[in-house]
């Protein structure tokens, strides 16, 4: 998987902040090839740059087009975007769908996201052009994105998946084994039948209540070590309450 290799197409942008934006989005998950189909504004101004903040390099290198065919013409696979549902806007896709279709083109091809305009989105015409369209299920209620954030939106499941498929887990911990959440088990159950939580005649009945929460808890290894620590330092009490006892037994 190359994400150098997916080129973000807009057809016809009319806001420069847009424009912009869209810029620091690509470059926010390492995208570096912004093509623009008879843009409707200036790329380059004042406004553009502001929105683009550190992606200016995005900006300057974005290469302009007359036709989206000849935008696209390089292009292995192209996805077109799209909210309205038609005889000829069928088999849709949302963003995450799309993502885990495109990345393996990209190893050793090109693949083209298009967007259309701000207010009337891609024509038929253009979609003709695309292989897969893509939708983002958005509200009835206003279903039309802004631009930039339906741009930000397909290249944050695009670069998610990418994670996923590479093993990379993007900040979430690695789950302990079953082997040692087993072993946590036999050791809670030991301490809690020592202290007289648990019946030794049914230790099972609460300790199966623990199970369950801690199995929606997800823990870790760290956290497995942490929890028989705490098992570990009650048996310690235990033992010194015993011997406590053991010796008041033998004064009396």
């Amino acid at each position: 998987m190359n994400t150098e290799n997916i080129t973000v197409v807009l057809v016809e942008p009319q806001g420069p902040r847009n424009i912009g934006s869209v810029c620091r989005a690509m470059l926010n998950f390492g995208l570096l090839d912004l093509r623009l189909v008879n843009p409707q504004a200036d790329h380059l101004i004042h406004e553009a740059r502001q929105m683009a903040v550190k992606a200016t390099t995005v900006l300057e290198s974005a290469r302009i087009y007359s036709c989206l065919a000849d935008a696209l013409a390089d292009c292995a696979l192209s996805f077109g975007t799209t909210r309205r549902f038609g005889r000829y806007r069928e088999d849709m896709l949302h963003p995450d769908a799309a993502a885990k279709l495109l990345l393996p083109v990209t190893t050793d091809a090109r693949v083209a996201l298009v967007f259309g305009r701000e207010d009337k989105g891609l024509h038929t015409a253009e979609l003709d052009l695309c292989q897969r369209f893509v939708t983002i299920p958005t509200s009835d209620k206003l279903p039309s994105m802004n631009l930039a954030q339906a741009v930000a939106l397909c290249l944050y499941e695009i670069n998610k998946t990418k994670g996923e498929l590479s093993g990379v887990t993007h900040g979430r911990k690695q789950l302990a084994s079953n082997e040692n959440l087993e072993q946590l088990f036999q050791h809670m159950q030991q301490s809690l039948v020592q202290v007289g939580f648990l019946n030794p005649q049914n230790p099972e009945h609460i300790l199966r209540a623990f199970r369950r929460i801690l199995g929606r808890a997800g823990l870790n290894d760290r956290e497995v070590r942490i929890m028989r620590g705490l098992f570990s330092q009650i048996d310690l009490l235990a033992e010194q309450v015993q011997v406590t006892e053991n010796r008041e037994d033998s004064d009396a």
